[in-house]
């Protein structure tokens, strides 16, 4: 008997407490300056997502972890600088508002071909739209009586949350709960040996 697919799962990069304190703080900010009906990300819901499968069954995640392991391991620490803001699909219509990527992007973008690729031979669809590295901070549910954000992204334009080291990938399961998703950890892939860098 075929396992169900009752698992939403996503691949993501975790960033870490000190990033989403400075995230959690700018929301703050954002709510007070922004009028409209935004649904807010949790700060501890915010991940880097690399690839999201949606559904998939519990014997997929070894499937999955046989694909990503080795590619993470093949892969140096990526360093990320999280900072400034800006709207999908565009302003014009903003559907969900996004903190940017600056840093070792290409070097993430490398990353994240490499995973989708490997992982569709294993059958899991490909995204069919491109991957724009961002961090969520809402969803915008209804452009009408959406009042500020315009204000707010130019105040924003030199904000920072701060930089990191990306040490692994991991494999998160999602619950869509009343109160809000949450997130458990199902399997981390951790990166290789750092790249040696020549200071000389």
């Amino acid at each position: 008997m075929p396992d169900e697919k009752n698992i939403r799962a996503f691949l993501a990069i975790d960033p870490p407490e000190e990033v989403l304190r400075q995230i959690g703080t700018h929301q703050d900010l954002l709510k007070r300056r922004i009028q409209g009906v935004i649904s807010w990300v949790r700060p501890r819901g915010i991940h880097l997502t690399l690839k999201f499968f949606g559904d998939i069954a519990p014997s997929d995640v070894e499937r999955i972890s046989r694909v990503v392991e080795p590619l993470a391991d093949g892969t140096s620490p990526i360093h990320i600088e999280v900072r400034k803001m800006g709207v999908f699909p565009d302003s014009n219509r903003p559907r969900v508002l996004w903190v940017g990527m600056e840093g070792d992007i290409h070097h993430l973008t490398v990353l994240q071909k490499s995973v989708e690729g490997a992982l569709e031979v294993q059958g899991f669809p490909r995204e069919a739209r491109p991957f724009r590295p961002h961090l969520t901070l809402g969803r915008i549910k209804t452009p009408r009586g959406l009042i500020g954000l315009a204000k707010a992204m130019e105040e924003a334009a030199d904000w920072a949350a701060g930089g990191f080291i990306a040490r692994e990938l991991c494999l998160f399961k999602s619950d869509l709960l009343p109160q809000g998703a949450v997130y458990t950890k199902l399997a981390s892939y951790p990166f290789g040996k750092e790249r040696r860098r020549d200071d000389s």
